[in-house]
């Protein structure tokens, strides 16, 4: 479970402070796919970054599974983030030397894991283990990026804007892979998108206003992929 009480941060702004995040509260249950959304600026990227410990809050209380990650320095949030947590970006990240095994590989040899082979067969890239990223679509070096991420086997899975350069067909393609990754590895999903349409897919919706959460929603009905707008 991960628990976040009164998560502060600010940011200088000339004489005053400007607050990303103010006074938040919440917890994710194991398992869940939690989904954050709100205007830009609204804080939703700091605050995904902040409780997967890549940004300090000011103040605040941050709990994986019981581990208060707030006050770790940087040596111990790096220990922390390799073991307990993977990435997606809307940016692939892929080191473009390095063919799709490779990468994949990399994200592997973090958590001591063997079995890139069934990763690779499972996100649908067999035959193109030795492609490099811009011998790939925009939607494969996605796979490749969440397949790298995944072979870590995280105990929770950060998505900022995951789909967010790839087209419609794509990104649904995209989305309907992560949530049969999350619910047959009962791993939790929390990811910030632009789109108020994906979070009909979430079990938990946070809704985010001027560095505050203004809503939470428990949905025990989450949608089908096929069935939501874009």
């Amino acid at each position: 479970m991960i628990q976040i009480s009164k998560l502060i941060k600010t940011y200088e702004n000339g004489d005053n402070k400007l607050y990303a995040l103010n006074d938040i509260s919440f917890e994710i249950k194991d398992g869940d796919f939690a989904v954050i959304v709100g205007a830009s600026g609204s804080g939703k990227s700091t605050l995904l970054n902040t409780i997967s410990g890549l940004e300090k809050a000011d103040s605040g209380s941050i709990m994986h599974d019981g581990k208060e990650i707030f006050g770790l320095n940087d040596k111990e949030l790096t220990a922390f983030r390799r073991a307990r947590v993977g990435f997606i970006f809307q940016a692939y990240y892929l080191l473009p030397s390095l063919s799709v095994e490779a990468n994949i590989k990399m994200g592997a040899a973090l958590a001591g894991n063997n079995e890139a082979a069934g990763i690779i067969e499972a996100v649908g890239l067999n035959g193109k283990e030795k492609r490099l990223p811009h011998q790939l679509s925009g939607g494969e070096q996605q796979r490749v990026s969440i397949a790298r991420a995944l072979a870590k086997k995280p105990a929770a899975l950060f998505c900022d804007e995951p789909t967010g350069a790839l087209d419609e067909a794509t990104g649904r393609q995209i989305l309907k892979y992560l949530i049969q990754i999350q619910r047959e590895s009962k791993l939790t999903l929390i990811m910030v998108t632009h789109n108020s349409n994906i979070a009909n897919l979430a079990t938990q919706i946070i809704k985010m206003s001027s560095g505050k959460v203004v809503e939470i929603i428990k949905n025990p009905e989450p949608s089908d992929i096929d069935k939501i707008g874009w």
